[in-house]
């Protein structure tokens, strides 16, 4: 089964509460909470404020994707804002191996599930060590940073390299993907072994129940 996991960056803010309420009424399982520094992407988002009142209005798994400079440090920071998931990038770490293990090992010392992504120009054999180390791979199919642009159709690739390499390990690492999701693109990613797909104006466009559902088909 698909997991959908809608992004709270395209959430209308001035609807929270209705907007919730039909996520909850939805098949969402979980909520996608990017979080950008203003340097490691040119934008600024959420802090772990807005996670915990998230924590404490919905039951969802909360996926945190941290797009910073520093993600040793906030990886805590989101941690005990209520993340469920934390999701790092490698090019953060200067994709230095031992930076990254000792990251993951962290995450998950602290009881809470790890995830590895790069951006879109980087191979996606950067993350093949990983395989059997973290819970996720999550594949970004714009560029990080801003919402609503149009899906990198070579992103599919990744995700066939990824789910082959997953199977072949007998991993039990998911494959996420984030950026121009929508009913066409997001069975792509299906078919190519996607086991997550991230929506953000999609699923909050207009009808969120109906949005959702499609995705899962």
């Amino acid at each position: 089964m698909t997991i959908i996991a809608p992004s709270v960056l395209s959430l209308d803010y001035s609807r929270f509460e209705s907007q919730i309420r039909d996520l909850h009424i939805s098949k969402a399982q979980w909520l996608h909470f990017d979080v950008m520094d203003g340097h490691f992407v040119p934008n600024l988002t959420f802090g772990p404020d807005i996670l915990k009142a998230f924590r404490k209005a919905s039951h969802l798994f909360m996926d945190v994707h941290l797009m910073v400079e520093d993600p040793d440090f906030f990886s805590d920071v989101f941690i005990d804002a209520g993340a469920d998931m934390i999701t790092f990038h490698s090019e953060a770490l200067d994709d230095d191996f031992h930076r990254i293990m000792a990251l993951i090992k962290k995450i998950k010392s602290r009881g809470v599930k790890a995830g590895l992504t790069v951006k879109p120009k980087t191979p996606v054999e950067t993350l093949f060590p990983y395989v059997s180390e973290v819970d996720l791979f999550l594949i970004m199919s714009v560029e990080p940073g801003f919402g609503g642009q149009s899906f990198i159709h070579q992103s599919i690739e990744k995700i066939s390299a990824l789910r082959q390499l997953i199977d072949q390990s007998q991993s039990s690492a998911l494959i996420e993907v984030d950026g121009g999701i929508n009913s066409h693109t997001g069975s792509l990613c299906r078919q190519a072994g996607a086991n997550v797909l991230v929506a953000g104006s999609y699923v909050f466009k207009d009808d969120i129940v109906a949005a959702v559902e499609s995705l899962c088909q």
